[in-house]
C-alpha cells in the first residue's frame, strides 16, 4: 500500500533498465570477437562502457537530489554498481584481447561469452519486473541465472586446468588466456550477483 502513496520516480527504473540493456549489448559486442578483429571489438565495447558510465553518473545525481526513492536507496546504488561492473568486465575482456594480441578466442572463451550473453539477456528481461512489481518472476529469473553461473564456473575451471596441464604452451600465452578467461568468468559472476540482489529486492518489496 505504501508504494502507491510515494511520488512516482520512474526515471530510476528507466536508468536500471538502460543498464540492463547495455549489459546485453556489451556481451553481444564482446562475443563478436569470434569473427571480428580485436581492435574493432574493443572499440565497440568501449562505446557501450562510456554510455553505462553516463547512466551511473545520472543515477548518482538522482540519488543525491531525491529524498524519497521508489526502492531502497542502498539497493538502487548496489544494483547500479553491479550492472555497471558487468559492462566494465566485458570492456576489460575486450581490452585484454587487443592488449595481448589474442587473434581469436579459444573454445572456452567462446563458451563463456555465450553464457554471458544468455545471462545478460535474462537480466535485461528481468529488470523491468521491478517497475511492474512482478516479484515472483524476478525470483524465478534469479534461479536460472544462478544455474548458468554454475555452468560457466565449470567451463572456466576446466579451461584453467587444461591450460596449466598443457605441456607445450608458452608461459606468456598461458597468462594472456588466463586473464581473458578471468574477466569473462568474473562478468558472469556479477550477473549472479545481480540475480541475487534482484531476488532479495523481490522478497523485501513483495
Amino acid at each position: 500500500m505504501i508504494r502507491w502513496l510515494l511520488p512516482r520516480e520512474d526515471h530510476y527504473y528507466d536508468m536500471i533498465e538502460e543498464l540492463g540493456r547495455l549489459g546485453f549489448e556489451a556481451a553481444t559486442a564482446l562475443a563478436a570477437f569470434e569473427t571480428t578483429p580485436a581492435a574493432q571489438v574493443q572499440a565497440s565495447v568501449q562505446v557501450i562502457e562510456h554510455k553505462a558510465d553516463d547512466v551511473v553518473r545520472r543515477m548518482e545525481d538522482a540519488l543525491a537530489r531525491t529524498f524519497v526513492t521508489p526502492l531502497d536507496r542502498e539497493d538502487l546504488h548496489r544494483l547500479t554498481s553491479e550492472l555497471d561492473d558487468i559492462i566494465d568486465l566485458a570492456n576489460l575482456t575486450a581490452r585484454s584481447y587487443g592488449l595481448y594480441n589474442i587473434e581469436r578466442p579459444t573454445p572456452a572463451m567462446i563458451e563463456l561469452s555465450k553464457k554471458l550473453i544468455t545471462c545478460t539477456e535474462m537480466i535485461r528481461d528481468a529488470v523491468p519486473h521491478l517497475r511492474t512489481h512482478r516479484f515472483a518472476d524476478l525470483i524465478d529469473g534469479g534461479r536460472k541465472v544462478r544455474d548458468l553461473e554454475k555452468a560457466a564456473d565449470t567451463i572456466y575451471r576446466t579451461a584453467i586446468s587444461e591450460l596449466f596441464k598443457a605441456p607445450t604452451i608458452d608461459f606468456r600465452d598461458l597468462l594472456k588466456q588466463k586473464e581473458a578467461l578471468d574477466h569473462l568468468e568474473n562478468a558472469v559472476d556479477h550477473c549472479d550477483n545481480v540475480a541475487d540482489l534482484l531476488s532479495n529486492m523481490a522478497v523485501k518489496h513483495g
